[in-house]
């Protein structure tokens, strides 16, 4: 099992995640994809200093690409949805 600081790997910043966040105060991750929905909740909430109040996770197939003749595929990855309590926020995603 990955660490704390290994479980949450980036945040995902697009213009529906952040109209997610400012409405209804959810802040979407990229994390490693044998994190659980309790390691998420426990690495934000100590990475962070916030009260989650609900997690969403999802698995993404890696998409098939192609170079000229060589046929590879992009790594499997692992998504989550985060909820927090009212009046919590993240930095990161306000800047």
């Amino acid at each position: 099992m990955p660490t704390i600081t290994r479980t949450i790997i980036t945040p995902i910043v697009t213009e529906q995640t952040s109209a997610a966040y400012q409405d209804r105060g959810e802040y979407t991750f990229r994390v490693h994809p044998e994190a659980t929905k309790t390691h998420i909740r426990k690495a934000i909430e100590e990475l962070f200093a916030v009260k989650v109040t609900g997690v969403w996770t999802s698995n993404h197939r890696g998409k098939d690409r192609r170079v000229g003749q060589v046929k590879g595929r992009r790594p499997h990855w692992k998504k989550a949805i985060v909820t927090l309590a009212q009046g919590d926020s993240i930095d990161i995603f306000e800047a």
